[in-house]
């Protein structure tokens, strides 16, 4: 299957023919608009290699999210950054092309940080390999977290090795009842001191804090912090992870309004930017359904230390992703450049100009 792959690269760079690289088609919202031709990447398909004992899994990147996930479970394993699903299609591939992380990120690490190695193929149809299957094999510089967030644009990952982790052997969830400025100094003070966190939220008024580690660590921070249990907390987390909640379900572009993603300082003052948010990650993500302009919103996370993405909806001019400084920008096009040089893979999709 990979050779004919790598043949439809081969003819694409030749006739200057713009694909775009797809898996499970969850993420298509993610990003600009791209155009071409589908280069369907589901029939690389399988775990290749998977080392309990050693916490290393290898896999074709059009695996389904979800039997990796079921196969690590069986060894009470886990990614434990936690990748979104969007959708019961989402692959390994796509998961690591968007470089996306769920709640356990500021806790546990982001997706960048598991990658071991990757396979791929460049925009002229060669295949390379990066990195490989043991932590400590980094040497100059680190292609194969490169491809981690870079939407498919430098080329095609045909496999990804990753560093695993062994599940909590204890989980519980606590609710409180804080309004936005409180919950937010709250997560900022837990997180500098030394508890088993690996999740917050605050929405509506309730700041929910998941507590994740050995059950003796995890039953002295819950009678620490007290709060209300959550039962059911495993679906509360997931549906917050692929954004199937009633407050992301509301499809903001159908209605003149639009799904942001701020990321600034954990520790910024609420941002009085609108009351439709949610709060994430300590304080460091603040997701807000708005209609206000992409200028205002972006000069707003500027001013905290950070930037802001739109994540659904219309994209505007300069695209959905903070426009690059110029000495980024150069960087990013030669990048571009070396991997695919006549820009035939997911063209426009990370930045309007490649």
């Amino acid at each position: 299957m990979l050779n004919t792959l790598i043949a439809r690269i081969h003819a694409a760079h030749a006739e200057n023919m713009p694909l775009i690289i797809q898996g499970g088609g969850s993420k298509t919202f993610y990003g600009n608009a791209d155009e071409g031709e589908i280069l369907a990447t589901r029939t690389l398909n399988g775990v290749v290699d998977y080392q309990p004992k050693e916490l290393v899994l290898t896999a074709q990147s059009g695996t389904p999210l979800a039997e990796i996930e079921a196969l690590l479970a069986e060894h009470n394993q886990m990614l434990a950054f936690e990748p979104p699903h969007f959708g019961g299609a989402a692959t390994l591939g796509g998961s690591i092309a968007a470089g996306l992380s769920g709640p356990r990120r500021p806790y546990a690490g982001s997706a960048r940080d598991f990658v071991l190695g990757v396979r791929m193929v460049d925009g002229t149809g060669q295949a390379l390999r990066f990195g490989g299957q043991v932590i400590k094999n980094v040497a100059g510089y680190d292609v194969s977290r490169l491809m981690v967030g870079a939407l498919g644009t430098l080329g095609l990952i045909t496999e990804v090795s990753l560093k695993v982790l062994p599940s909590p052997g204890a989980e519980t969830t606590l609710q409180f009842e804080l309004d936005e400025a409180a919950a937010i100094v709250k997560m900022n003070t837990w997180a500098g001191q030394p508890l088993p966190l690996s999740a917050t939220s605050w929405h509506a008024g309730l700041l929910s804090v998941r507590l994740s580690g050995a059950r003796s660590a995890v039953h002295a921070a819950q009678a620490k912090l007290g709060g209300e249990t959550v039962n059911d907390a495993s679906a509360f987390w997931q549906r917050l992870r692929d954004q199937t909640t009633p407050f992301f379900d509301k499809r903001p572009s159908t209605w003149n309004q639009r799904l942001w993603r701020m990321a600034v300082k954990p520790t910024t003052p609420p941002l009085k930017l609108g009351d439709a948010q949610w709060i994430e990650w300590g304080g460091a993500v603040r997701w807000l359904i708005s209609d206000l302009s992409e200028t205002t919103l972006r000069e707003a996370a500027q001013r905290c230390g950070g930037h802001a993405t739109l994540f659904r909806g219309n994209a505007p001019i300069d695209g959905a992703f903070t426009p690059l400084t110029p000495a980024l920008l150069t960087l990013h096009r030669n990048l571009k450049q070396r991997f695919d040089p006549k820009g035939i893979f997911n063209h426009g999709r990370l930045y309007p100009d490649f």
